[in-house]
């Protein structure tokens, strides 16, 4: 049997209307994957910046790579005004939003299943105390900002610099007290340029991979078995255990959460 002109022989026969759904099909799986979210996500954030921040005013500068101490850090949008230098940092997630400012993992909950995240407020501190130590400007001239996009819902209060889709406009146009001059608004987007790392491939490839390694020690670390929290290691200092080591929540005293050192029974 020729199994070749038996495969063109399916393919002549399909209808002619089946061949529309191809592309659809190929474009599925790609657009459900996190990359393409968060794209999609930035991309939601840059439209309203255009549509609805006067450009004469606000410079929106995007996808910036900046280097650290110990690697790179990358951030969605920075934009820079009169009214300050605003860094935001764009989420593309749905379901139930649990958290607060001070925790450091949020939960996403979707019907009945549940996951930890980083708290978005502390990613973007990292941000922006990269970009204030690369252009030299004071905690009141920066501002950090977190959008969520997509059908997520908060279910806890939350910071006014923590928003929903364009709301985290009307929070740049809330701020009107001058911070800086025009020269130093255009002296801040010279120095962002020029800090910032190249736009290609390789540039982006090392981010991805100092990213990666970056979530793998924090997956090796143990986690507290209640709070699932971040842990950090202590000594016995009394009873039988007395010099060993073990890891305790780092939320002690309110989570007393502990591995090793046999409990400290």
């Amino acid at each position: 049997m020729d199994f070749g002109q038996l495969f063109n022989t399916l393919l002549n026969s399909l209808p002619n209307q089946v061949w529309y759904f191809v592309p659809l099909f190929i474009l599925l799986p790609i657009l459900r994957t996190p990359l393409f979210k968060g794209k999609a996500g930035e991309a939601m954030v840059n439209l309203a910046a255009k549509l609805f921040l006067d450009k004469t005013r606000y410079h929106l500068i995007k996808n910036v790579t900046l280097p650290t101490e110990d690697g790179t850090t990358q951030i969605d949008h920075i934009i820079v005004a009169r009214y300050g230098v605003f860094v935001v940092e764009t989420k593309n997630m749905k379901g139930w939003i649990f958290g607060n400012a001070k925790q450091r993992y949020w939960t996403q909950k979707i019907f009945k299943h549940s996951q930890k995240f980083q708290n978005p407020l502390h990613q973007n501190y990292k941000h922006v105390k990269t970009l204030q130590s690369l252009l030299e400007l004071s905690d009141e001239q920066v501002f950090s900002i977190v959008v969520f996009v997509g059908d997520s819902t908060f279910k806890t209060p939350m910071p006014e610099n923590l928003t929903h889709g364009g709301g985290y406009v009307r929070f740049i146009k809330a701020k009107t007290e001058t911070r800086l001059s025009e020269a130093e608004v255009q002296k801040v987007i010279e120095a962002i340029e020029s800090g910032r790392l190249a736009a290609t491939f390789k540039n982006h490839r090392n981010h991805v991979k100092h990213v990666k390694a970056v979530v793998a020690k924090k997956n090796s670390e143990p986690r507290c078995p209640k709070c699932q929290g971040e842990m950090v290691k202590r000594t016995v200092k009394r009873g039988e255990n007395t010099g060993k080591e073990f890891f305790g929540s780092k939320a002690f005293p309110k989570c007393r959460g502990m591995v090793g050192a046999s409990l400290l029974q």
